[in-house]
């Protein structure tokens, strides 16, 4: 049996030959059986369909020296027909509970700007300051460091400017067209902390966010279309192609790392951008930013990518820093789970601040 060292190196060599593998839109790492640790590690293929074609420039196994590196060990790769994966804006309303106002506004609800909505993630803060925590597509109107109004609910769910403005665009990551991403993250500033509540749709209280995860763990969250929802980690390192249609010019572009969930219900729906994924004890694990087109995939990065970024914590009543549950050395040398972003890591992906206020003479748009 191939061991996830091993599975990560054969995914790295597979990246090289990813341009000779028409159809192919991401290459992880997961369970040779598709369940349990048991059947030892694979690489995890994602491809837009099941047609002979894309079958025949599917490699069946990858050769890599093992751990021992005194002879070599094929590790399996297994195929999973996924369609295009998007990213989800909505622009048309749900049956949901979760796209009404609510004040003070909490994790799990319509966010978004006038024309379009996404999921509040998470209340999060930095010392007494808190922000929602979502996707860029969600905060941003257009991937630049322009003023953008956040609105509750988004504009797809009725909301509208003025009358149900929260806040602003504060900080964003930007999304690029020539490099591997690899997160798709804003934060919004209120006008006062008193619109955010440190608190999470159905779930209540979110007690901090762990630093890792495994494979095949079980995952919970709350979005404004699915709604509560469940789901398994089915594939992490997990390079992958996202659609972003026109939205910022963007095109479909490239996620480096990044984390797959599965379910056997949809649970990434057009509106469910920026919901945040969290472990049955409630701790935050993941933020979705995008799925497949029958909604039944999840695309999501470490939560902790995020707050490492733009320096914040879960927040709490009084405003304090949330803690993370799992310790660093269980992460290191362990590649069945993810991981914190190093030192170098972060200093390759700069926050962007936005403008605090609409340049005069600026008209409104809508995606």
């Amino acid at each position: 049996m191939a061991t996830f060292r091993e599975a990560l190196l054969a995914k790295k060599h597979l990246l090289k030959r990813w341009k000779r593998m028409p159809g192919v839109l991401g290459i992880g790492i997961g369970y040779a059986n598709g369940k349990n640790k048991k059947g030892g590690a694979c690489i995890v293929m994602y491809t837009i369909n099941a047609s002979a074609a894309v079958k025949k420039k599917c490699p069946s196994c990858v050769l890599v020296k093992s751990q021992a590196a005194t002879a070599h060990v094929s590790v399996p790769v297994r195929t999973v027909t996924s369609g295009r994966c998007h990213c989800h804006p909505a622009v048309r309303p749900s049956a949901t509970n979760y796209r009404s106002r609510i004040r003070p506004v909490i994790a799990g609800y319509s966010i978004g700007y006038p024309g379009a909505s996404g999921t509040a993630g998470l209340i999060v803060s930095r010392g007494a300051q808190r922000f929602v925590l979502s996707n860029n597509h969600v905060l941003n109107r257009n991937n630049t460091s322009g003023y953008t109004e956040t609105i509750q609910p988004g504009g797809a769910d009725g909301g509208r400017s003025g009358r149900d403005r929260i806040g602003r665009l504060y900080q964003y990551i930007r999304l690029r067209r020539d490099a591997g991403n690899r997160m798709d993250a804003a934060i919004s500033i209120p006008t006062s902390n008193r619109l955010l509540a440190p608190r999470y749709a159905t779930v209540g209280r979110v007690p901090g966010v762990i630093r890792s995860y495994g494979i095949g763990r079980r995952l919970k969250k709350v979005g404004r279309s699915s709604g509560l929802a469940w789901g398994t980690v089915e594939s992490i390192h997990t390079d992958i192609d996202v659609s972003y249609g026109n939205y910022g010019g963007l095109g479909t572009i490239r996620f480096q790392n990044q984390t797959v969930i599965r379910s056997t219900v949809p649970i990434s729906l057009p509106g469910d951008s920026g919901s945040v994924w969290l472990t049955a004890g409630n701790y935050a694990a993941a933020v979705n930013f995008a799925g497949s087109a029958n909604g039944r995939l999840s695309i999501s990065y470490p939560v902790v990518w995020a707050l490492q970024a733009f320096g914040v914590g879960i927040a709490r009543s009084a405003g304090s820093f949330g803690k993370s549950v799992a310790k660093a050395k269980k992460v290191r040398g362990n590649n069945a789970r993810t991981r914190p972003l190093t030192t170098k890591e972060l200093k390759r992906i700069p926050t962007k601040k936005a403008a605090t206020k609409r340049q005069p003479g600026k008209k409104k748009t809508n995606r």
